[in-house]
């Protein structure tokens, strides 16, 4: 690959911080694992199945359907999947909620969609894949983007008791691009070069974010696990090019603020202080004065990618906003 190219890749990443995805499978994970086969395998009213939902635009969503109890729904980021979560799956189903995820159009095993890659869309997917299996008094929680997707979900389609609550995860509302109504908001040169980065090398640009700022591994000192890395890797280059590049416009410049006004239900909002992706003063700490019934927790030196890294303090802490 030419210069121009590799300059364009290490540019879209160093310049960053941006609304991606959450984090793929790791390595805190192995006790949360065995305790969730533990505690799942004596239940016979388990059920695990896997499905594609045709939607009324004929895209094929894939979504994951695990347990019985009260629903939780999880809302991945960019550019990866509901592999995501598994970490946080296995846990919960370990606790007896009836857990789904899904991969959002374009994204994963879902339709590479030359259409239809905006927020109002990605949310109407939702709520139709909420329709389709009857979900009610859920618990919907998004990463990045999908916090977004949540955001807008519960404020456009939660109503009739389809919601219970929901989580924000170094989410990327209220509303990520500077503008003279957000002066701390993040440049568009920033988003633009990660569009040029994607377009002339995306396999590349998708070794050297994980490798980089979303999991903190360019911090020194830090350790680093190639296996993370390169199942965020896979992950985002299952989904589409052309939904990949679109929906970073989608999780920059949509504006979340009448969503976070709208929501009534609870909302736990969490966010690592060393987030170099969604950086925490320009999202968390303004969504929580948009939000009526807001709860912020701050996680002191933690990265855009603590569901994965920090999984093991962050599971405990959703159970208990589950639980009360």
């Amino acid at each position: 690959m030419n210069e121009t190219v590799n300059q364009a890749t290490r540019r879209g990443v160093m310049t960053a911080g941006l609304g991606l995805a959450a984090a793929a499978a790791a390595m805190p994970f192995v006790q949360t694992a065995n305790a969730a086969t533990a505690k799942t395998s004596s239940k016979k009213e388990t059920t695990m199945s896997s499905s594609t939902l045709t939607l009324k635009d004929g895209t094929q969503i894939y979504y994951k359907d695990w347990g019985t109890g009260q629903p939780i729904v999880f809302h991945h980021g960019w550019p990866l999947s509901s592999d995501d979560w598994d970490a946080q799956m296995l846990y919960f189903l370990g606790q007896g909620y009836r857990v789904i995820a899904h991969d959002r159009r374009g994204h994963g095993r879902s339709s590479q969609t030359a259409t239809g890659n905006e927020m109002d869309t990605y949310a109407a997917d939702v709520a139709e894949l909420v329709a389709h299996l009857d979900l009610k008094n859920a618990i919907h929680i998004g990463h990045s983007t999908g916090g977004g997707e949540v955001a807008r979900y519960v404020a456009k389609h939660g109503g009739n008791g389809r919601v219970a609550k929901a989580v924000l995860v170094g989410a990327v509302p209220p509303i990520m691009v500077k503008s003279d109504k957000n002066p701390g908001g993040l440049p568009l040169e920033v988003f633009d070069g990660f569009r040029t980065a994607l377009a002339a090398n995306r396999a590349q640009f998708y070794r050297d974010i994980p490798t980089g700022p979303f999991y903190g591994f360019n911090r020194d000192g830090a350790k680093t696990y190639p296996g993370v890395i390169d199942n965020w890797w896979r992950q985002g280059m299952m989904g589409g090019a052309k939904p990949h590049y679109d929906c970073i416009k989608a999780f920059s410049e949509t504006d979340f603020t009448d969503d976070l006004k709208a929501i009534d239900v609870p909302v736990l909002v969490m966010h690592g202080d060393d987030d170099q992706i969604v950086p925490i003063a320009d999202s968390a700490e303004l969504s929580i004065k948009l939000l009526k019934k807001g709860t912020l927790k701050v996680y002191k030196g933690f990265p855009h990618g603590m569901l994965t890294t920090h999984a093991d303090v962050l599971n405990p802490d959703l159970l208990a906003f589950f639980k009360s």
